[in-house]
């Protein structure tokens, strides 16, 4: 019997067919291969030196140990009053602001406080990868809609059809990674509409709400009879370019929180105080931060549509999120997973094939996804490297 354990499956059957993220498998190619790195949303430079500052201050002056599992006191508060004063939204802070490892913790916890094994989640691809994996963990099962090429929109119609005497919940993204959608009020107020007339609940990421470049963001929560079904996902990482720190929080009435908090005692349990406090500061700073970041980014997305297409991509500016959806066809490529494993080491730049947030894979393998959350001069390095793809051909 010796060994026996290392000749069997030990993986949970949840569990597989995940295998590792592709985030894991492309910045590994990207290492090896010295590659420019415009897979993962990592920002290629630091965050504000206030907040950065104000971490300091917390740490020196001792605010070090465990805190409070669902929130610094000012934290909490502090995301409450960001909430109510850019969406007129109300949030009790010491019964509906639950702080999280990030958005990645806040959806698997929410997920795991939700869901029973057998219960349906319908969910929208392309989609982030974590979603599948929170699902699977919950023992619950995924009804997968697809949000088709080239304009993603969201149909409601879908929706109905797809619901079942054991859906329990749909989790929506916007604005929307990897497609750079920003949901309209239309589409969200049929999705409301399907959600109200089945008792559905909704989780709703919304981690890109200040990277809005056409459209506006508009919360599903802000919806008439919404806001006591919604549990409404943000993070402080992409807003304020740190996103190491993993600060996220959830935002939902008492009943829903309860459920959120009962997994997240047991889980992370609490996040870093200095941090915490650190990012009440960034919450309440003025308006002129969000417009300069906003600024920021609306040139770094024309930079790289305008480097990609003159590359030869096809190129559909996003109207959100701080990534980029380019169409691999027009170069002679049709093989999305291919592609990405051939960029590093022939053209030394990394990105993350589409078809990796597929069910139903060949609906995005024609696409590739590139992160713009990099220095001006990182994004030029990327396209003067890519430029060979053209000049080489296949």
């Amino acid at each position: 019997m010796i060994g026996s354990v290392a000749n069997r499956e030990v993986l949970a059957a949840r569990f597989r067919g995940l295998g590792t993220t592709i985030f894991s498998e492309m910045n590994q190619l990207a290492a090896a291969h010295g590659a420019v790195n415009l897979g993962q949303g990592a920002p290629s430079f630091d965050g504000p030196e206030f907040i950065k500052e104000a971490a300091i201050e917390s740490i020196r002056a001792g605010h070090n140990q465990y805190v409070r599992g669902h929130g610094q006191p000012d934290f909490v508060r502090a995301v409450a009053e960001h909430e109510h004063r850019f969406y007129g939204l109300g949030y009790d802070p010491e019964e509906e602001v639950t702080v999280s490892a990030g958005a990645t913790e806040a959806l698997f916890v929410t997920l795991q406080g939700l869901l029973d094994p057998g219960d349906e989640v319908i969910l929208f691809e392309p989609y982030y990868d974590s979603y599948m994996a929170g699902v699977a963990a919950a023992g619950a099962e995924a009804r997968v809609l697809t949000l088709e090429a080239p304009d993603f929109r969201l149909d409601p119609a879908a929706v109905e059809a797809a619901v079942t005497d054991r859906t329990r919940l749909v989790l929506l993204n916007t604005p929307h990674n990897p497609t750079g959608r920003v949901f309209s009020r239309e589409e969200l107020e049929g999705l409301a509409e399907v959600c109200r007339r089945h008792d559905l609940l909704v989780i709703s990421d919304e981690v890109y709400e200040h990277l809005v470049f056409a459209g506006e963001h508009l919360p599903i929560a802000t919806l008439p009879g919404m806001w006591e079904r919604t549990l409404t996902i943000s993070s402080a990482g992409k807003t304020f370019s740190l996103t190491g720190w993993k600060i996220g929080w959830i935002c939902a009435p008492a009943h829903l929180s309860r459920a959120v908090r009962a997994v997240h005692q047991f889980t992370t349990f609490c996040q870093p105080a200095p941090f915490q406090r650190a990012m009440a500061v960034a919450l309440r700073t003025g308006d002129e931060y969000f417009d300069d970041y906003l600024a920021h980014y609306r040139r770094r997305r024309e930079h790289l549509c305008q480097g990609l297409a003159e590359v030869g991509f096809g190129v559909t500016p996003p109207q959100g999120t701080y990534f980029v959806l380019a169409d691999i066809r027009p170069l002679g490529y049709d093989d999305d997973m291919a592609f990405c494993r051939m960029l590093p080491e022939r053209v030394g730049v990394a990105a993350i094939p589409n078809s990796a947030f597929y069910l139903h894979k060949e609906r995005g393998r024609h696409l590739v996804r590139f992160a713009f959350c990099k220095q001006e001069a990182v994004i030029d390095q990327a396209v003067a490297a890519l430029a060979r793809l053209g000049a080489e051909g296949r």
